[in-house]
């Protein structure tokens, strides 16, 4: 049975234009099992662009961890929840600046990139959320080339990529940042 909109057992906010995209608006620390969320202690609002990478990032999660009977079900309520997600937390610092935190991070820093470091473009971050080692998955990849509407142009087959070790440091510093 599919929720009504009288029933709301969610921390996040229920009538922020990001719901209707299926994001949740929460703190850093979201009470529910969500997906992915926009940080509300964010200094800016996500663009329409980067509001609709959320809402692709979320929809990727789904289409590749979920079989069919299982989104049909999740679609059933009203944001993406389920008990055994790890949330990734968004948070824009600033005009083309996010950082991301998981909500089990309970040493370490507190967002990837560091506070007083500068954050990343949202699709760069994305790429981050789903790099292994030196390389970005897959199935993040193909997701994205899929859908140029919202992360432009795929790069061209045989462009260079840089690589974990080629990633500048901080000034004066030899190898690369610790991701």
């Amino acid at each position: 049975m599919a929720e009504t909109n009288d029933d709301w057992p969610y921390d996040a906010d229920r009538d922020d234009p990001l719901t209707a995209l299926r994001i949740p608006v929460t703190s850093a620390y979201p009470e529910w099992t969500y997906i992915a969320v926009f940080d509300r202690e964010s200094p800016e609002r996500p663009t329409d662009a980067e509001a609709a990478m959320i809402a692709s990032f979320i929809d990727e999660y789904k289409h590749h961890w979920y079989d069919s009977w299982f989104r049909d079900k999740i679609l059933t309520r009203h944001l993406d929840v389920e008990a055994r997600q790890i949330t990734t937390v968004f948070h824009k610092r600033g005009p083309g600046q996010w950082a991301y935190r998981r909500v089990t991070w309970e040493t370490g820093p507190f967002m990837i990139p560091p506070h007083g470091e500068p954050g990343l473009p949202l699709a760069s971050l994305m790429d981050h959320v789903h790099t292994i080692g030196d390389e970005v998955m897959e199935h993040w990849t193909t997701w994205k080339a899929g859908h140029p509407d919202v992360f432009g142009a795929p790069p061209r087959p045989g462009a260079a990529r840089r690589t974990r070790a080629a990633r500048p440091g901080p000034a004066g510093s030899r190898g690369a940042r610790p991701h």
